[in-house]
């Protein structure tokens, strides 16, 4: 009897095919909506989690100043020495490596080109602490750290404006002017791509000492990177820091911190749980759009009810059951609704995906919401469905046969 019902259904839409179409597009249009927000809502939450933890996994990032904000507030204070550096190593338990750190803007010059970039200098523990890897050569030695040698290493973006168009060269071992002085280039580093502050590959590598004497002419260092071991517990690491520096800035008990710890753990955390909420609420409120549609269904069954008076009084004249014909009304509902579900379906996988291509961002197919958005969409036929099939089966059949 189900199958009966279900052919009687089927017949019946395909009988009217543009109508059928026309009544599931408010579906369509809310599914594929929906899935498409979430699809793309979770690719950024990725990438801004890959982006961040491209900068070091487990890091603490110390820089000086008293405004709060990533990267900002060092005019006027007091920077960093190599020496609160190694103090950190040596003093706070938990600790994997720490890299001082100091940047300038440079203009690079080899095989008759320049190009404007940025020069670091760091330590051997920048490689750990920033969750760096050579792709080809070495890094330096210790008596090229303590020496202050001219030695670097490059990253893909200038290895490829500087050499990329020179036959049969790499730039490893070649010589490399940055600012004043030549350095012999003695590592490539891997690539990274884009990261939260811009290109990461568009950076030298030299020994602190090497940039201290030769490029800035201080000894100061601009950012203390601390890498914590795996499974340490940050609250209690950070606050350990915090005093250690504190000491040795010799900062009274009133006085503000004039340094900032930033925690890239707990950045990720906290801009990836902003874009779950953002995700979340885009796919709420494409979501009713899915309610629109399931009003559309409502209103077509009733026409078609009207439409179709006679046949349901033939039915109940010659025997059928009010549940019967509630079940055949019902079941065109459903099926209306799900064939939109599953349109709407295979329309988000296609937008999802050239969407995340074009705006960079992987591509996260969740096979949940794909579910669930199907799931929804046949209760939505089941909810707007029942009233104009409970009509049609409440109908006295004398009049029904009557009906012009």
């Amino acid at each position: 009897m189900l199958f009966s019902v279900f052919m009687l259904a089927l017949r019946s839409i395909r009988r009217n095919l543009l109508r059928s179409f026309l009544t599931i597009l408010g579906i369509v249009i809310g599914v594929s909506a929906v899935i498409t927000m979430v699809t793309l809502g979770n690719g950024a939450t990725q990438a801004i989690k890959s982006q961040i933890t491209s900068l070091g996994t487990n890091l603490l990032m110390v820089r000086p100043g008293q405004r709060q904000g990533f990267g900002g507030g060092g005019g006027g204070v007091a920077q960093f020495t190599q020496a609160d550096a190694e103090a950190i190593a040596a003093q706070i338990g938990g600790v994997a490596a720490v890299a001082p750190e100091s940047r300038a803007s440079v203009t690079v010059v080899a095989n008759g080109r320049n190009w404007a970039t940025s020069v670091t200098g760091s330590t051997n523990e920048w490689f750990e602490t920033g969750n760096w890897k050579l792709a080809s050569g070495r890094a330096f030695e210790p008596d090229e750290q303590r020496a202050g040698a001219a030695v670097c290493l490059i990253g893909e973006t200038v290895r490829r404006e500087i050499y990329g168009g020179t036959a049969g060269q790499t730039g490893l071992g070649e010589q490399l002017r940055v600012k004043q002085f030549s350095c012999n280039v003695i590592g490539i580093l891997a690539a990274k791509g884009q990261g939260g502050m811009g290109d990461q590959d568009d950076s030298v590598l030299v020994p602190l000492r090497t940039l201290q004497r030769r490029v800035t002419g201080n000894q100061k260092v601009s950012t203390l990177s601390v890498s914590m071991e795996e499974g340490s517990d940050s609250a209690p690491l950070k606050a350990s820091l915090r005093q250690l520096l504190r000491e040795r800035r010799k900062l009274a008990e009133g006085d503000d911190d004039n340094f900032n710890i930033f925690d890239t753990q707990q950045l990720a955390e906290t801009l990836s749980s902003t874009t779950q909420v953002l995700t979340t609420l885009l796919g709420a409120v494409a979501a009713v759009s899915l309610l629109v549609g399931g009003i559309g269904i409502m209103n077509i069954m009733l026409v078609s009810v009207t439409e179709r008076t006679r046949e349901i009084g033939l039915r109940l004249a010659v025997g059928a059951l009010e549940s019967e014909v509630l079940l055949q009304f019902l079941i065109e509902a459903v099926v209306l609704s799900a064939l939109g579900g599953v349109v709407g379906i295979v329309i988000a996988t296609a937008a999802s995906w050239g969407l995340a291509l074009a705006m960079g961002v992987p591509y996260a197919f969740d096979p949940s919401i794909n579910l669930l958005s199907l799931a929804f969409s046949a209760a939505i036929g089941v909810l707007f469905g029942y009233f104009p099939a409970r009509r049609a089966a409440q109908m006295d059949p004398i009049e029904a046969l009557r009906h012009e």
